[in-house]
């Protein structure tokens, strides 16, 4: 997708860090934009700062598909058909996963992950059938992964697992939509200028009945540690561009390339040379079929970009 003006995007998560930069790259291409977040305050402050523009604010729990359905009802008539879907809100957890609790992943995995299968599940199924019937080109989605969907370590666990999984859904939206000309590219950023830290601010009170006492301290020094993020106007800019060029990864912070491929490396480094075992060669064989569909859709991904 290369002309973005007039048509309509939705942006989850679309307030604050960086949705709102998505959010004001978005406007400044043409588009109409809801900007949908759990957070009112937050989004009468996002509305007041973007001022004569095509631009809607709607509260949403992403983690509710019932919300979801009202909130593509609400957009799409007052700004028409939604044809960039940004599926970017997201909480997290700093913490290990032996010290969480059911609640913790209940919480995480329905923001995190529910949240993107919400918004693919609502919208994509519109978009695809507007194309069989000609009455939308193209279209495109992004979902907001992490680096920490690569790049794992102990803390936080639970949000590592929420971002990989998001990773994996969007390589495999990317490969069946190309067949309808619906982009799909996941970012994964590094560190971000964002309020992040303060998530369990907006953990719902059905989940917090196990959950650990929140640390003042703590949250304190996140607060200083994002500060240092990168700024979210920075990375809008810097996904529009991607999409533009229908890049399926969106990699907006390049000083992690060379601890990306470490990781790769290492990785690797656990095959071993085992000896063929019984039905190696028929199995072989069969897993082709697999890895030969893999290669064409990766390869019908490069051309599309």
């Amino acid at each position: 997708m290369r002309d973005f003006a007039g048509r309509t995007a939705f942006v989850t998560g679309g307030a604050n860090g960086v949705g709102i930069g998505i959010v004001r790259t978005l406007l400044n291409e043409g588009c109409k934009v809801a900007i949908a977040d759990i957070r009112q305050d937050a989004i009468d402050q996002a509305l007041a700062s973007l001022d004569n523009r095509e631009v809607m604010g709607i509260q949403l729990d992403v983690a509710s598909r019932g919300d979801f359905a009202r909130a593509a009802e609400e957009v799409e008539a007052k700004f028409g058909p939604v044809s960039i879907v940004v599926n970017n809100a997201g909480v997290n957890l700093f913490q290990t996963i032996e010290e969480s609790s059911y609640d913790d992943w209940d919480w995480l995995l329905g923001v995190n992950l529910h949240g993107v299968i919400n918004g693919v599940q609502t919208f994509v199924p519109r978009m695809v059938e507007r194309v069989k019937t000609g009455e939308q080109v193209g279209g495109h989605v992004i979902n907001t992964a992490s680096m920490a969907g690569f790049l794992s370590s102990g803390s936080p666990g639970i949000y590592n697992t929420t971002k990989a999984a998001v990773r994996a859904l969007s390589e495999s939206l990317r490969y069946s939509l190309l067949q309808y000309g619906i982009g799909v590219s996941v970012l994964s950023p590094g560190l971000v200028k964002s309020v992040i830290y303060a998530s369990d601010d907006l953990r719902p009170d059905r989940l917090k009945g196990t959950m650990k006492p929140v640390d003042p301290a703590a949250t304190l020094r996140l607060q200083g540690l994002h500060e240092h993020g990168m700024e979210p106007d920075v990375i809008g800019a810097r996904v529009i561009e991607a999409v533009k060029a229908n890049r399926l990864y969106i990699f907006s912070h390049p000083d992690h390339k060379e601890e990306l491929r470490e990781v790769f490396d290492y990785i690797l480094g656990h095959y071993q040379d085992y000896p063929k075992d019984p039905g190696f060669d028929s199995r072989v064989a069969f897993e082709k079929f697999r890895a030969d569909a893999g290669r064409e859709a990766r390869h019908k991904s490069l051309a599309a970009e």
